[in-house]
């Protein structure tokens, strides 16, 4: 035991300081997760209530930007997933540990849960314009369908830059963000483009607002199977760099 502690004082000592304990990313995954719900979500609220007075641009850059510095302050701590999709994408990719997997679900659906209450607790009932919808008169297959296009265009971008030294860790918020933020722009009145199951269901839950619940949760998870199996055909087996970028130690 105090050789091993040894050998971690003797890295530290050389610059390589120990990687986060696993409560340190469940602590930044539940953080990050409640932040971003708060702000895309609240966005939408605040729009309901204000009758348009934040505006469409707006409700979609605002989550876009917020997850730029999302991922500035937390990648290197848990790996700034924040999205059950992307954690589920980093599995089947083989970069990310299933059983690890599942404590980062559960800490991000929490999060935005605990955003959804907040937003009830703040605005009543238009909290409930916070919950993902779709909003023209498609079928609901048509909204699944709509999540799982734009949560592959996410994922590829995600796994594309942890693909790249170049631009992995940090250096890849800017893509990430400006991509929630385009995928929202152009897309968003058929689901409300969210590409995360846990932005929606958390708000859904709080206010017991259950409507095609079910496309948020199956359409991410078909985006990222779908998302993987491009990033394998362009990219092939996964490097070191997408490892440590899954982890949170490339930042």
């Amino acid at each position: 035991m105090r050789a091993a502690e040894s050998a971690g004082e003797s890295n530290e000592a050389k610059g390589n300081p120990r990687p986060p304990a696993l409560a340190q990313c469940l602590a930044a995954e539940a953080t990050g997760t409640f932040v971003l719900t708060l702000v895309a979500a609240g966005a939408d609220v605040l729009d309901a209530a204000t009758q348009g007075g934040i505006g469409h641009p707006a409700r979609y850059l605002a989550p876009g930007l917020v997850l730029i510095a999302l991922i500035f302050s937390l990648s290197g701590i848990s790996g700034a997933h924040i999205n059950p999709a992307v954690t589920f994408a980093f599995v089947v990719r083989g970069v990310f540990p299933i059983s690890r997997a599942f404590a980062y679900w559960g800490t991000q659906f929490a999060g935005a849960a605990a955003a959804g209450a907040a937003l009830l607790v703040l605005f009543g009932p238009l909290a409930r314009h916070g919950v993902s919808r779709m909003t023209l008169p498609l079928a609901p297959a048509a909204g699944a369908a709509s999540e799982a296009l734009l949560t592959a265009i996410l994922v590829l971008v995600i796994l594309g830059t942890s693909e790249q030294k170049a631009v992995v860790g940090k250096n890849a918020a800017l893509a990430v963000g400006f991509t929630v933020a385009a995928l929202g722009l152009f897309a968003s009145p058929v689901s409300g483009a969210s590409m995360n199951p846990a932005r929606s269901l958390g708000p859904a839950v709080a206010t017991l607002s259950f409507e095609n619940w079910w496309l948020y949760l199956a359409g991410p998870i078909a985006g990222a199977l779908i998302g993987c199996g491009i990033v394998n055909a362009i990219y092939g087996a996964p490097t070191s760099d997408e490892q440590e970028a899954a982890a949170g130690q490339a930042a």
